[in-house]
């Protein structure tokens, strides 16, 4: 023996499999689709899930329930329900009361789920975070097959590999990296949407093609007119390249976990996470992100980086999909006169290690990060959004 320090080390690779699955009308009588990712752990075993969904789907699919209910009683003898399908609150309330997550955890020792089961979560983002992050810390990890029934959540949120809840005030403070056994997008969900939230995944598509793709921008921009009427081809169209380039971007980009300083995904974010918790989530992700990308497309302009006709363009291009750009919000100020937005910077900061990275773009597909934010140049955005959009 001897008393030198030494260091035993064994590199630990795993192989995931991230799949997205687009079909319609999966609870359909005849669709089979979910059947075939719900695997036995062995050959010959039966498969046992429960379901946790959307309750504010009942509003534009009356008994949703009661369909998968009914789809999972017909497939009894290969998958079998622990418990009849459980509704959770939808939107961010689902996120902002721990209280959700528990009655999840509870659910799913009560029916005695182990870890060769799946949970399967049915609904928006905020229901897909909050029913993945109970499923990611029961028995250390339940494998969970996500269903989004939103644009937003179809096309971004729902496609991704973190789950999360809100808590000291602060969003997805709390939160797991997991890569969900499988996503199912069911386009049927589309049409029955709220005009509102049916707009919200257009802004994380225009989103992710000014960061990765001036081929995608294109073909937003020529057909803005038909996607702000929601013409099912253009916008089925766009969600699902919007999908496409989420899981592409996670599963090649190198930090599917984000263990870096950087979230390039996440251009114009970081005033829109805290434009939400100022408005005590009245804004929803979709509408405070336009105005975040709104932000950050004026202070690039003005500091040198977009030229002045592109930036032009693409503000043209949010607004005649329908997007406000300003709030009244980004005229706060707190007790020390400071602007209440730019702590979003720090809270940024702190949430991605310690250093500040901002993902901005020169023109679209043409991304870089700033490490430094130029408090004068933000303080003149907002009053040039202001003087604009207000």
């Amino acid at each position: 023996m001897t008393d030198h320090n030494s260091i035993i080390s064994f590199p630990i690779t795993l192989r995931h499999e991230h799949r997205l699955i687009f079909t319609r009308d999966v609870f359909g009588a005849d669709n089979d689709t979910l059947l075939e990712v719900l695997t036995a752990h062995e050959p010959g075993e039966g498969v046992q899930a429960m379901v946790f969904w959307d309750a504010g789907l009942e509003t534009a699919f009356p008994g949703i329930g009661d369909r998968i209910a009914h789809w999972f009683a017909a497939r009894g003898r290969r998958v079998r329900l622990a418990a009849a399908p459980i509704p959770v609150p939808g939107g961010e309330a689902a996120k902002n009361d721990f209280h959700h997550v528990e009655k999840v955890w509870s659910a799913i020792h009560a029916a005695g789920l182990c870890r060769h089961s799946y949970v399967i979560a049915v609904g928006g983002g905020a229901v897909l975070d909050m029913v993945g992050f109970a499923a990611s810390t029961a028995h250390r990890g339940i494998p969970l097959v996500r269903l989004p029934t939103t644009s937003l959540s179809q096309g971004d949120g729902g496609v991704g590999v973190k789950n999360g809840v809100n808590f000291f005030g602060k969003k997805n403070w709390v939160g797991s990296f997991v890569i969900p056994h499988a996503i199912v997008n069911d386009l049927a969900f589309l049409p029955g949407l709220p005009l509102r939230d049916r707009r919200a995944g257009l802004i994380e598509a225009v989103k992710v093609a000014l960061i990765r793709s001036a081929e995608f921008f294109e073909f937003i921009a020529s057909r803005v007119d038909a996607l702000a009427r929601f013409e099912p081809e253009p916008f089925e169209a766009v969600i699902r390249e919007s999908a496409r380039q989420h899981i592409e971007h996670i599963a090649t980009a190198g930090d599917p976990f984000e263990r870096g300083s950087t979230r390039p995904l996440d251009f114009g974010h970081w005033s829109a996470h805290k434009l939400e918790q100022m408005s005590a989530f009245a804004l929803s992700h979709g509408e405070a992100v336009a105005i975040g990308m709104a932000l950050d497309l004026v202070y690039a302009r003005r500091s040198g980086l977009l030229p002045e006709p592109l930036a032009e363009r693409i503000l043209e291009v949010l607004q005649r999909l329908g997007f406000a750009l300003y709030t009244p919000l980004l005229a706060q100020r707190g007790p020390d006169g400071r602007s209440v937005l730019l702590h979003g910077l720090d809270e940024f900061r702190e949430h991605m290690g310690g250093r500040l990275t901002i993902p901005m773009i020169r023109a679209p597909g043409d991304r870089l990060d700033l490490h430094t934010i130029d408090a004068t140049l933000i303080a003149a955005a907002l009053d040039e959004l202001k003087a604009r959009y207000a």
